[in-house]
């Protein structure tokens, strides 16, 4: 095909060993307001167990706080 890139070489994906070494985070957004204030979701995944925290947040916290 003339519009694709040429076909590189694989690379294998990394073995993960320990739990919560890799994991992967994301926000859930938009929800209507809980009476506490939270109106967002904070998922946090380990990549290697593939378990996974859910966290009720509200949208306009800081990162300061969030770190």
């Amino acid at each position: 095909m003339e519009h694709q890139r040429p076909d590189g070489n694989l690379q294998p994906l990394e073995i993960l060993v320990w739990k919560w070494d890799n994991i992967s985070m994301d926000f859930v957004t938009h929800f209507p307001r809980t009476f506490r204030g939270h109106d967002t979701i904070w998922v946090i995944v380990d990549r290697l167990t593939k378990s996974a925290h859910f966290l009720a947040m509200n949208l306009r916290m800081s990162i300061a706080k969030l770190a």
